[in-house]
């Protein structure tokens, strides 16, 4: 976004009447839902955001009456998180609703351009944020902070043009990055007046943690890190953080994967691994770490079809492990790509049945989120056809994710979304380091 419409955006966006509670259009199962364990460890609001060019008088009662509609499908959205007998996240299925909010701004949606990470702040008033609104002070590992709040939000922002952004927020405890695109093509079928193309299967209790609980593996994605003296990492929280987008088009992902190959241990290696192993190095190169200081990558591998029987088409929930990969910093550096790729593909290849099913009941033994410390976390959208949501009034012209301090996020770029946008958020004076760094490897790559 430019800095004019930033700059507009964030002093003319406003919001039009009061934050309204939509209820689904028929009358829906009330009771418990059960939350997997896989649902139980990421309980924090996410936020993505979708521009549309046009719209049409009726956009907003489309979006409301369809809104209802599509509840009825999803009805948990509807309900409110709440704590079980047991000390666990279950939905109370009150139809309730979800919210919406409407909003406007007098300028052309034009001015925005493609979806720009970086600039978080005008992202931010794209969505509506529950949490500053209730004066709800939100903790990742503090789950009692978000009980009787609507899991689900909506914002719409109209243009004085017709186009349109979509914003919406939703706890990660409810879906996973593929039953969200599920969910918005849905919404967006009953928008149009079209039956669902796949209904949700909601039944999550076939990641039921299993009596007695079998842990048969080291469970690294919940393991905790301890800082050392001389880790940088804490600077995270002392220096103000600076965002920037790195964007690595074709050429350059394959020059990355050449130089991963180069020394002969690799045959083939994918553009996920190379990219991630390449910035996993370098962020900690840029942070200075000790080399004891064992780092930590954590990113998501979907376990749908890795589970025994597959999980059921339309699987509504968190079908993804976390998994984390723990190495030396030192010993990640002074080794070349192809080690650092090894150890990412072993994580990958590690995702069985017998492994989900073991961290299911890792989790239900130990209750223990994973520990965020000197981890590089990284979400992937490069593949997740988000560009296919259409209300009525086409796909979108750009999307993306609200950022998050601490996530690092793969994003597809261009109009054959072949390039991909590392997006990166490092304290300020790291951040200098790491360009520095970006710099000469791309002058080394060439």
């Amino acid at each position: 976004m430019g800095s004019y419409l930033s700059d507009h955006l964030l002093n003319n966006l406003k919001i039009v009447g009061k934050p309204t509670l939509i209820t689904p259009a028929e009358e829906t199962q009330n009771g418990l839902y059960f939350l997997s364990n896989l649902d139980q460890i990421v309980p924090f609001t996410f936020s993505t955001v979708y521009y549309f060019k046009s719209s049409s008088e009726s956009l907003v009662e489309t979006i409301k009456d369809s809104f209802a509609k599509i509840l009825v499908y999803y009805y948990p959205f509807a309900g409110r998180l709440k704590i079980s007998k047991d000390g666990k996240l279950v939905i109370n299925c009150t139809g309730e609703g979800g919210v919406f909010v409407e909003a406007e701004v007098d300028c052309n949606i034009d001015v925005i351009g493609d979806f720009d990470s970086t600039n978080t702040k005008t992202l931010s008033k794209l969505v509506y944020d529950i949490f500053d609104d209730e004066e709800i002070v939100y903790d990742i590992r503090q789950a009692k902070s978000i009980l009787d709040v609507p899991p689900l939000s909506v914002q719409v922002t109209k243009f004085k043009c017709g186009g349109f952004v979509f914003g919406l927020s939703v706890n990660h405890c409810m879906l996973d990055g593929i039953s969200l695109v599920q969910f918005l093509n849905s919404w967006g079928e009953i928008a149009r007046g079209l039956p669902l193309t796949m209904h949700p299967f909601l039944d999550r209790t076939l990641l039921k943690a299993r009596n007695p609980t079998k842990v048969e593996f080291t469970h690294n994605e919940y393991a905790e890190i301890e800082d050392l003296p001389k880790d940088t990492a804490n600077l995270d929280q002392e220096e103000e953080l600076s965002f920037k987008s790195f964007i690595f088009d074709p050429v350059k992902l394959k020059q990355l994967k050449t130089k991963a190959m180069e020394d002969g241990v690799l045959q083939t290696c994918s553009t996920f691994e190379a990219l991630t192993a390449y910035m996993w190095r370098t962020r900690c190169q840029a942070l200075k770490l000790h080399p004891d200081q064992i780092a930590k990558l954590y990113f998501a591998v979907d376990g749908r079809d890795r589970i025994d029987p597959p999980l059921p088409k339309g699987y509504f929930g968190n079908g993804a492990m976390f998994m984390g990969t723990l190495c030396p910093a030192g010993k990640l550096l002074e080794n070349p790509m192809s080690f650092t790729i090894q150890l990412i593909r072993y994580s990958i290849k590690s995702v069985t049945d017998s492994y989900v099913r073991s961290s299911i009941d890792c989790y239900e033994e130990t209750r223990t989120r994973a520990s965020l410390s000197s981890t590089f976390l990284v979400s992937t959208w490069s593949k997740l056809p988000f560009h296919t949501t259409d209300f009525g009034w086409g796909e979108p012209f750009s999307f993306g994710p609200v950022p998050l301090p601490g996530l690092d996020l793969f994003l597809p770029h261009g109009e054959d979304r072949k390039s991909i946008n590392v997006f990166l958020g490092l304290p300020a004076s790291t951040m200098k380091i790491f360009e520095e760094l970006m710099q000469i490897d791309i002058q080394s790559i060439y």
